[in-house]
């Protein structure tokens, strides 16, 4: 399976290092993201299941057992959602629309090229032209299967049809020369010291082939425009109400319910929301609301990075210090630290606007790649000092950098499970449960305001229960759910608006990051009172991270193996 799935896809095989050797070919393609490439794909998926369905379970190892429960799980979900759902794309988290402020070939690929891309000499160059030219194919194929989804009635609300555009023309509205896809290549060109006015052949695809599929694509989503309507939630798509369930469900790997997930949420907020009282009140902010002296705290001079290159670039220092110093703490809880090293970057600026506000990128299986966690600075006013040491336990270590790393390079699951499958809940429960263990470790000692970051962050995803579900089964509009993360978290309306606008266009997947953390919390409890004094947090973090991602259903049934094979 893994074998086929590098083949398929050039862009998998490039993030993972491997497109060389045998397979240097595809170091010139992109994947094919058509119409017929998609009902190829779930063809493959029912056969695989099928096969899979074969397999005598009982006559397994244990940790084969877990190999074969997190793949078939994978299969099975991807043959139910294609089946039942037609538009968008159903594969881990939903994504209703082909194209949005956050999806589709204009998007990424840009930036695929630019970070991912390796130039080391002139077949690398051609290689990279080629899968320029092919760009303009892969805008189009987006386009097509997003104006059959429209005409079916799947149209994005008004305004991610406006950052779509907006974005869009971000890229289209200045000379071809000075786009990302020509600097990039110039500069790599230049650093391999390779001759050839690279940059003009670059400079004419753009011009001649990309321009037009980006004006085809952007008089599309003007014309999905004219049908759109302000604050629709998926409610509003043919079948809405169950396709949302189907999301959350996806997206938790649970069988939580959206009525669940928003008791769930209201819950925490309200629980998360009294331990920062005290500390807050322990810091001479006792004015207002939570909220409100969170708004204060974020507004504090002290707190804010100047909008400035010179404040950018400190932020980021700060960052890469946390990391750092984070590093220094595994030992204490972690008997297996990753190889691959880890980095924080900028998002790239011709993608700020609709991007998240962080994002991980794995390292490359070769070590070609360092890992690296991306921070959207668009508004420094987003990240208050108070925050970064939170944030960089989240996307770094030992949140989502040690998890994937050290899954990338366990010697004791397939290579499939390795890099091919991943779980949001699993992954972003890590997180936040990283979070949790670095105030347990001592991170925040000394460091109250620090404290009051992670437990902020804890109150950020629990309100996201609550926003998701709120949006998509109950109807919020968009000006109702900013307020309310901005009511509840004391973020900034230009921050909380944008989580919002996301929460729009990726439903469901929001909800894995705090339903995921209370799996995760409630696993390690429920091994430790179990173990008793034979619990051994090292050799629980070795069996639970170097098993791989799973689903949250499967961890459960693998800690329980775990903790009988203990004692």
């Amino acid at each position: 399976m893994f074998e086929t799935l590098v083949d398929d896809s050039p862009r998998f095989a490039t993030s993972l290092g491997l497109d060389k050797g045998v397979r240097a070919g595809l170091k010139a393609q992109l994947d094919d993201n058509s119409l017929a490439a998609k009902a190829r794909r779930l063809g493959r998926s029912r056969k695989w299941l099928g096969e899979l369905k074969a397999i005598d379970r009982s006559k397994l190892s244990a940790s084969s057992k877990v190999d074969l429960d997190v793949v078939l799980y994978q299969q099975e979900r991807s043959v139910a959602a294609g089946d039942r759902w037609k538009f968008g794309d159903t594969g881990g988290n939903f994504n209703p629309y082909v194209i949005s402020q956050r999806s589709g070939s204009y998007a990424n690929i840009p930036d695929f090229l630019d970070s991912q891309h390796k130039v080391a000499g002139a077949a690398d160059a051609e290689a990279y032209l080629s899968r320029l030219s092919a760009f303009a194919r892969s805008m189009d194929n987006d386009l097509e299967r997003q104006r059959i989804d429209v005409a079916a009635g799947v149209v994005p609300p008004d305004f991610v049809c406006d950052l779509a555009v907006g974005q869009m023309k971000a890229l289209r509205d200045q000379p071809a020369a000075s786009t990302i896809m020509v600097t990039s290549i110039a500069k790599k060109a230049a650093a391999a010291n390779l001759p050839g006015d690279w940059a003009a052949r670059a400079e004419k695809i753009v011009s001649g082939e990309v321009f037009p599929a980006l004006d085809r694509q952007i008089a599309g989503m003007q014309a999905a425009r004219r049908l759109a309507k302000p604050d629709t939630g998926v409610w509003a798509l043919p079948n809405g109400d169950a396709y949302y369930a189907d999301c959350v469900k996806a997206s938790t790997t649970t069988n939580y319910t959206p009525d669940q997930v928003h008791q769930m949420g209201l819950d925490q907020v309200a629980e998360i929301n009294a331990r920062l009282d005290t500390i807050l009140k322990g810091q001479g902010l006792t004015q207002g609301t939570v909220g409100q002296r969170l708004v204060a705290l974020n507004n504090d001079p002290k707190q804010v990075y100047p909008a400035t290159d010179e404040g950018r670039a400190r932020l980021l220092a700060d960052l890469n210090k946390d990391v750092a110093d984070l590093y220094a703490l595994m030992p204490r809880a972690f008997a297996t630290l990753p190889k691959a090293k880890v980095e924080v970057r900028r998002v790239p600026v011709f993608i700020q606007d609709g991007a998240a506000n962080g994002y991980y990128q794995s390292a490359a299986l070769d070590g070609s790649r360092p890992a690296a966690f991306y921070i959207n600075l668009k508004e420094t006013s987003d990240w208050p000092r108070y925050n970064l040491k939170t944030l960089a336990v989240h996307e770094t270590v030992p949140g989502h950098h040690l998890q994937v790393a050290l899954t990338q390079e366990s010697d004791r699951i397939p290579i499939l499970r390795r890099t091919g499958f991943g779980f949001s809940a699993f992954s972003e429960g890590w997180a936040l449960y990283s979070e949790q263990l670095a105030d347990e470790m001592g991170a925040y000692e000394g460091d109250p305001l620090g404290q009051a970051g992670y437990l902020q962050s804890l109150l950020f995803r629990a309100a996201r229960l609550v926003t998701d579900t709120g949006i998509h089964a109950k109807r919020w509009t968009r000006a109702q759910a900013t307020q309310y993360m901005v009511d509840t978290i004391g973020n900034t309306p230009t921050r909380a608006q944008r989580e919002v606008e996301r929460y729009f266009s990726s439903p469901g997947q929001a909800n894995s990051y705090k339903v995921g953390h209370t799996v995760w919390a409630k696993v390690r409890e429920d091994a430790r009172k179990k173990l008793g004094p034979k619990f051994d947090l090292k050799a629980y973090h070795d069996a639970v991270l170097l098993s791989g991602a799973m689903p949250l259903t499967v961890l459960e049934r693998h800690v329980d193996a775990w903790v009988q094979g203990q004692g």
